[in-house]
Order: structure tokens, then C-alpha cells, then sequence
């Protein structure tokens, strides 16, 4: 007999990401880092644009939409995250601009029913010659325009 994965909730918008949470991601009080719920994160928006076609593999230049870096994050904590265990991390666009993004997120049990942390993240898509903001492509905002939570 094998053991099936548990099904996905249904979500109205955005994407849910399953992690990982080990041992060693647990501080000294036995409770999940605050640094390592920005990591989790990254991880699981890392997994979700790799699925797209989106990835970097070493070269900036060829990156694309890759290459980018963070202006701003914000992060509020609800609920200790108190043992190791699987874990999901709810992913959506709140803002969708020409050379930036905000996406929200928040880090949640596997079924997303309960909150841990949530929070922004601001990201600028950068020109790799210049560094200087660079518009996102339409394959990008195609993708991105699917993660869009509506203003309801």
C-alpha cells in the first residue's frame, strides 16, 4: 500500500509551496529562526518561478527575469513555529509594475489553514550590465499576471 500526498486546498488566489522545516532551522528556545522565515520563502518562490522557466544557472547576463534584487521586506510573526516537520509557504502577487513587483506571502501549516508568519517583499528586475531597473518580459508578466490577487 502506498501513501498519497495530501491534496492541495484550494486557494482563490496564488500558489501554496510545500518546506521543509529541519532540526537545525530551530533556535535556541526550540523555535523556527526569524531569519530562516524569509529563507523559506525564497525557497518556495524559487520552486514556483523555476516551474515557469525562470531560473538563474550562473550567468547573469542570460539570467533575464532572474535578475533582480530586493528593495524592500517585511515580515510579521503570528505563531512559534515550535518542532521540524513539513510546512507550506502561500505565494501571491499583490503588484504587478513594469520593473517591479510586490508579492505577499505567508508561512503556514501544509493546508494553509494556519498562519505562522506573513509579509511583502518588494523585488526590482535589473538590466545585469547596469544594474539599473530593467522592465520585466512578457513571458514574465504572463506568469506573474496568474499570482495576481484580486483588489477584493
Amino acid at each position: 500500500m502506498t501513501a498519497e500526498a495530501p491534496p492541495t486546498p484550494a486557494l482563490s488566489y496564488g500558489r501554496l509551496i510545500p518546506v521543509t522545516v529541519h532540526f537545525d532551522d530551530l533556535d535556541a528556545l526550540g523555535l523556527l529562526h526569524n531569519a530562516r522565515y524569509p529563507v523559506m520563502v525564497e525557497r518556495a518562490w524559487t520552486e514556483l518561478w523555476n516551474e515557469k522557466g525562470v531560473r538563474f544557472e550562473g550567468d547573469w547576463a542570460a539570467a533575464g527575469d532572474a535578475c533582480n534584487a530586493v528593495k524592500e521586506l517585511r515580515v510579521s510573526y503570528e505563531a512559534p513555529v515550535t518542532r521540524p516537520g513539513t510546512y507550506a509557504v502561500h505565494l501571491w502577487l499583490e503588484r504587478l509594475g513594469t520593473t517591479g513587483l510586490t508579492y505577499g506571502f505567508r508561512f503556514c501549516s501544509v493546508d494553509g489553514a494556519l498562519t505562522y508568519a506573513h509579509g511583502t517583499r518588494v523585488l526590482v528586475r535589473l538590466d545585469a550590465a547596469t544594474l539599473r531597473p530593467a522592465p520585466w518580459s512578457e513571458g514574465f508578466r504572463a506568469a506573474g499576471r496568474e499570482l495576481l490577487r484580486s483588489a477584493d
